[in-house]
């Protein structure tokens, strides 16, 4: 059965744009028809649109979905706006991480979760995950998705899942030794951070059994600078992944390292110039919008992401579906406009994980007058805040405040980094 699944997700990956937009049009109308009469959002939002769609470009006459819809309580105040059924068919009850506000509740039915579990064998096939693995998942377990998907479809592929949850990063260490874990998942990092308490305590782990790791959370695993340092210091290799909490497990990374495949058998994409908010051209940085076609408990239509990217289509291959190239590069709303030049946390992140002396650092942006600025705290063995001041300012064009922290000042993070903080608002 896993067998025959992998051989469909491959000729799925294989499929030109045409005949990959067929089955997606279909999916789409089947799901569109289903949830219209009884989907409390959607049921509004499609009121007047003429189903079933004839074609994918009419796609663009539906109205785009936001967080903050969903935020909206429904009508008897349990669940997000856009549950489609009485609550007693969910079985499953996450929250989003609130890092951006109150956080969303999300509810999936028993379907909905084994749509999860189908989504996440496309990073685990990228991983070549099989039977034969131990997979250790470093994560807290608690309301937030995380890992959970995940962790039931290594299940399903027969591979031993280690949950990770209530230990130190220690213990973690002593668990992936002990167990001879050979996959870890976790956040980008975090995985920096095992790294930072292995030299601590003298580890080598290097010789773990570790081949790969799945990162996600973060834009880490598609950043050249974060994905070399990591894979230098485990001798394994990074795969990405990217998902969210109200869109579902969404992306997989590259075989090349080169950015993140969207799962278009299961979502469709669309992209937006930041620029001009139309359509996007291959290359340019655009908005993320996603549908998910296979989650009918708590659909999104039209779902504006907050993610900024830059799509290519390959036309050769066994891969066509949509590449970001460079994984997720920021979120709209954490751009900086520095004296005219636009800067991502990520872009400078890459700059500050090619000095290997650079244990942790924050990055504060803050308002002078009307001009944004940016000002750099780093751990830096090294000591030498110049070296990196100047490094930023040839790869940037930007002069950049660059200050040293004390050892073990700055935070450590077990999941999502927080290492931007944003003073504008």
């Amino acid at each position: 059965m896993l067998r025959s699944n992998a051989e469909q997700r491959r000729r799925y990956e294989a499929l030109d744009r045409a005949a990959l937009a067929d089955v997606q049009l279909s999916k789409l109308n089947d799901m569109l028809t289903a949830l219209r009469p009884v989907n409390r959002l959607y049921s509004q939002k499609l009121a007047n649109v003429r189903l079933p769609l004839e074609s994918l470009d009419e796609l663009t006459d539906l109205p785009l979905t936001s967080k903050d819809e969903l935020l909206v309580d429904s009508p008897d105040h349990v669940g997000p706006s856009n549950l489609t059924w009485p609550l007693e068919r969910y079985v499953r009850f996450h929250q989003t991480s609130g890092t951006r506000g109150r956080p969303l509740a999300v509810y999936d039915t028993a379907d909905d979760w084994q749509w999860w579990v189908k989504c996440w064998q496309y990073v685990l096939d990228a991983a070549e995950v099989d039977a034969s693995d131990r997979a250790l998942l470093a994560f807290s377990f608690g309301p937030f998705i995380g890992f959970w998907s995940a962790h039931d479809a290594l299940t399903s592929r027969g591979v031993m899942a280690i949950p990770g949850g209530g230990l130190s990063s220690l213990a973690r260490l002593d668990l992936i030794e002990r167990t001879r874990t050979t996959v870890l998942l976790c956040t980008p990092t975090y995985a920096l951070h095992l790294v930072e308490v292995a030299e601590e305590h003298k580890l080598s782990l290097a010789h773990t059994a570790v081949k790969r790791i799945i990162v996600a959370g973060e834009p880490g695993g598609s950043v050249p600078a974060i994905r070399q340092r990591i894979e230098d210091a485990w001798s394994a290799k990074v795969i990405d992944h990217s998902g969210a909490s109200e869109v579902g497990p969404w992306g997989y990374g590259d075989a090349a390292g080169r950015g993140l495949h969207v799962i278009e058998s299961q979502f469709i994409a669309e992209f937006l110039s930041a620029e001009t908010g139309q359509p996007a051209a291959a290359g340019e940085l655009s908005h993320l919008v996603l549908t998910s076609l296979g989650r009918w408990g708590m659909p999104v239509v039209r779902y504006r992401t907050g993610d900024l990217v830059r799509p290519e289509w390959p036309t050769e291959g066994p891969n066509r579906f949509v590449l970001l190239r460079g994984g997720v590069l920021g979120r709209a709303d954490d751009m900086l406009i520095v004296r005219g030049v636009n800067i991502f946390p990520t872009a400078v992140e890459q700059i500050l994980r090619s000095f290997p002396e650079v244990v942790e650092y924050r990055l504060t942006a803050r308002k002078r007058g009307e001009m944004d600025e940016l000002i750099v705290e780093v751990e830096d063995r090294a000591q030498e805040p110049a070296r990196i001041a100047e490094e930023l300012r040839l790869r940037l064009g930007l002069k950049v405040d660059v200050r040293l922290a004390s050892p073990m000042s700055l935070p450590r993070f077990e999941g999502k980094g927080r290492r931007f903080i944003d003073k504008r608002r």
